[in-house]
């Protein structure tokens, strides 16, 4: 069976004057469903407001545009008003209600990615809404949701129904929200164009990895993340994922070229990403990537929370700590070939600046 790996753009499932949602198809982009990876993202125009809703799938938020406010409840019923901008991760575990705000004049652009494995579909997201046109309490009959609340039934009806929206709504300019809590973003949201490098080469690259121990609350979510700045022409090395984690990446900014290898030394991916692109690279599967001179960004979840990377060219690929005899047997050369191979690459690792 062939894998279609080829990247694909998001399609919009439903908008309005408020904003819109996107999600990205396994019917289109298989490996969603293979890989049990769900991927969709969130447009809040000025005044636009998400209604609360929670999910079947655990997730990671990353801010691609814009800056806003997002409400966070977690099963202690507590609930956390975040202000967010570009550059945020917000980790979602299973149980949250969330609910997003946008009040500024510019787009707010937020991505979510996440693991669909107890979801009702596999490799995709199915929100539950707590209010509007289809909401939880628009199944319930006005009977039962009378007694739940305590409330005479032409109350239940003016609650239930006043909410027209479906999912996305767009509130007066003079409303007013909850004002976000400096306090709350400790533990719930990590900027990653702001967090310490966790890599950095000149002219090369910068990662920031989003981790347990930046943000732990990913360890609810099972999954990891990294932020990675790829300068213009250079390269990422040849490297995998020696944990079996998937990985799944949603190209930020500018564009260049990715190969994948897999099983039998088979070149399974070779194309052009651009901003909005989305690819998953399996388990075990080798990528490199090469950026075109206006560079390249990129936002990936790895399917662990953890995540542990084996490079194959550069300081830290498994090269360096072979002996000289066994990479002369295993590439049929002499010492004077396995000597020049060993020579180079000395001091770069993981981003490789261009030629000169």
């Amino acid at each position: 069976m062939v894998l279609d790996l080829s990247p694909k753009l998001a399609k919009m499932v439903c908008g309005g004057n408020g904003g819109s949602y996107s999600a990205w198809s396994p019917t289109e982009l298989p490996m969603l469903r293979q890989g049990n990876i769900g991927a969709s993202k969130l447009s809040l125009l000025r005044n636009g407001f998400a209604l609360p809703r929670y999910s079947d799938s655990s997730k990671v938020a990353y801010v691609l545009q814009g800056s806003g406010v997002a409400g966070i409840v977690l099963p202690e019923l507590e609930e956390k008003v975040v202000a967010i901008k570009k550059g945020d991760a917000i980790a979602l575990p299973f149980g949250v209600v969330t609910w997003w705000y946008n009040k500024e004049d510019t787009e707010l652009l937020v991505l979510f990615l996440g693991d669909t494995s107890k979801a009702h579909k596999s490799g995709e997201f199915t929100d539950f809404f707590l209010t509007g046109s289809n909401g939880i309490f628009t199944g319930f009959s006005t009977e039962f949701v009378s007694r739940a609340w305590d409330l005479e039934e032409n109350a239940v009806n003016t609650l239930v129904q006043n909410q027209s929206g479906n999912g996305i709504v767009k509130l007066e300019e003079n409303f007013k929200m909850p004002e976000p809590n400096k306090a709350h973003r400790q533990g719930m949201a990590l900027n990653c164009e702001e967090a310490p490098l966790d890599v950095d080469i000149k002219n090369g690259g910068r990662v920031v990895v989003l981790n347990t121990k930046n943000l732990p609350l990913v360890g609810k979510v099972g999954l990891g993340a990294d932020l990675v700045r790829l300068d213009g022409r250079a390269m990422c090395s040849p490297g995998f994922s020696c944990d079996s984690a998937l990985q799944v990446t949603y190209i930020v900014r500018g564009s260049g070229r990715v190969q994948v290898v897999g099983v039998a030394g088979r070149r399974v991916l070779e194309t052009t990403v651009r901003a909005g692109c989305l690819f998953i690279v399996p388990r075990f599967f080798v990528v490199s990537k090469i950026a075109n001179p206006e560079g390249m960004e990129w936002f990936s979840i790895i399917s662990t929370p953890d995540p542990v990377f084996t490079h194959l060219a550069g300081r830290t690929s498994v090269w360096k700590a072979l002996s000289p005899e066994v990479l002369e047997a295993s590439f049929n050369v002499d010492s004077d070939v396995e000597k020049l191979f060993r020579s180079k690459r000395t001091s770069d690792a993981i981003f490789f600046p261009p030629p000169n």
